[in-house]
């Protein structure tokens, strides 16, 4: 019963919301990147220079940096994925589930990352990420092998 529903049909609109819920992601991290760097250059622990190339950030602005250069990588397979699904109207009740779990796992990734340097635990949480994305390119694969 629960595959049937899984492999059901559903409105493309649906596999929007992680779509842009990832999307503020990415905008609460450039929010924070922004405030955590003025605040650096206020208390005198950066200059505007040191944000040129990176280098010499304080480890806590490093930690949001890399983060938020991290939303480019694996999140534009997702991206990819969610609007050739949309596209092809080929959405599946399980393409939302697993972007739903992409965007809690990036979530949880983001906090791991800039707020603790347990470099292990933020590759297990990257798995459940990578995983989700893979579940979305294997529909798609499928898809391209039954055309």
């Amino acid at each position: 019963m629960y595959v049937m529903y899984a492999l059901a049909p559903t409105t493309g609109l649906a596999i929007l919301w992680p779509f842009m819920a990832h999307a503020a992601l990415v905008f609460a991290l450039y929010a924070l990147l922004t405030l955590e760097r003025t605040s650096a250059i206020r208390a005198g622990k950066a200059t505007s220079g040191t944000f040129e190339f990176g280098r010499e950030e304080p480890s806590e602005i490093a930690r949001i940096t890399r983060n938020l250069a991290d939303q480019f990588e694996l999140p534009m397979l997702f991206y990819a994925a969610v609007l050739i699904l949309m596209q092809l109207h080929a959405v599946l009740v399980i393409d939302v589930l697993l972007g739903w779990l992409f965007v809690m796992g990036r979530v949880v990734h983001t906090a791991v990352q800039t707020l603790t340097g347990n470099f292990p635990l933020r590759g297990k949480i990257f798995m459940i990420n990578f995983l989700a994305v893979a579940g979305l390119l294997a529909h798609l694969l499928v898809l391209m092998i039954s055309a």
